[in-house]
């Protein structure tokens, strides 16, 4: 019988085994949370989790679009849980969290894409942990400005949105979301004086020179925080990676990046967009 080949290139996930991932995870069962680092399969769990640290996703675990580097569940989803905001809450006040993370699935269904959950959930979380500064980690809403002020309007520390690509190849990555939709968003919060961060993903075909045009892009809209990852297909069904990037071809990003002019750049192949992310709130 042939071996499988396995590509020497691809990064290796380290598994978990410390006493606080196992604690992250039963505060995450117990409280019936939703977490982007178990519905993403995310390859940083292990290393996050024993940290004590992890991504709350809301409103549900049920996406109305499917991108198709996603391995989130996509179909028509529950009803909000009205409580679901106060766990969040609860969970990152038993977890001591000085930084927290929430994302969420995209609710097309709703007819404010649930922009009024997200600005209740980050003021249950300031109710609750005073102290704890917050990023979130948005959908587009569609380049609606009342629904992105909602969420401006509840002042989290950082606001997220991954462009996830680089422009030729948003159609076929992104099953709904457009390019210059996700520059606006974060343009628009910008000129409101918070601080905005994006993140794409590599090994999808892009070529380099489209991955500096995407840097530029973001520096024009006065985003100053960019992450940098190896795409790693989820599951079968999901788009195939055309890429391993080296580790030196990261290092060469991260540098070009800097260089370009953002503030912070995580640049590694298993960097996801929220990884490392207490260390962003101090990129002013």
């Amino acid at each position: 019988m042939m071996k499988k080949q396995i590509d020497p290139l691809k990064p290796k996930i380290k598994l978990p085994s410390s006493k606080n991932y196992f604690a992250t995870k039963e505060i995450v069962e117990k409280y019936r949370l939703h977490t982007i680092c178990q519905s993403g399969n995310c390859p940083n769990i292990g290393e996050c989790w024993q940290s004590g640290t992890a991504t709350f996703m809301i409103m549900g675990d049920i996406c109305t679009r499917s991108c198709k580097f996603c391995s989130v569940k996509t179909g028509k989803p529950f009803p909000l849980d009205e409580n679901e905001s106060y766990r969040v809450a609860d969970s990152i006040h038993l977890m001591k969290l000085k930084h927290c993370v929430i994302t969420s699935v995209d609710r097309d269904d709703l007819a404010d894409a649930g922009a009024n959950h997200w600005a209740k959930t980050i003021l249950a979380i300031k109710n609750k942990n005073p102290y704890t500064t917050i990023e979130v980690l948005v959908p587009d809403f569609k380049a609606d400005k009342n629904l992105i002020d909602i969420i401006i309007n509840a002042k989290p520390d950082i606001i997220s949105h991954n462009l996830e690509t680089v422009e030729r190849l948003t159609p076929q990555i992104r099953s709904v979301a457009k390019y210059k939709t996700s520059l606006f968003l974060l343009e628009y919060v910008a000129q409101k004086g918070i601080i905005t961060k994006s993140g794409i993903m590599v090994g999808l075909g892009e070529r380099k020179e489209e991955i500096l045009q995407t840097m530029d892009d973001l520096l024009r809209v006065n985003c100053r925080i960019i992450t940098i990852g190896q795409y790693l297909q989820p599951t079968k069904e999901n788009i195939k990676v055309e890429k391993y990037y080296t580790l030196d071809e990261f290092k060469e990003l991260e540098q070009i990046a800097l260089q370009k002019g953002f503030k912070f750049v995580e640049s590694s192949p298993l960097v996801r967009s929220s990884y490392h992310a207490e260390k962003h709130i101090h990129q002013k």
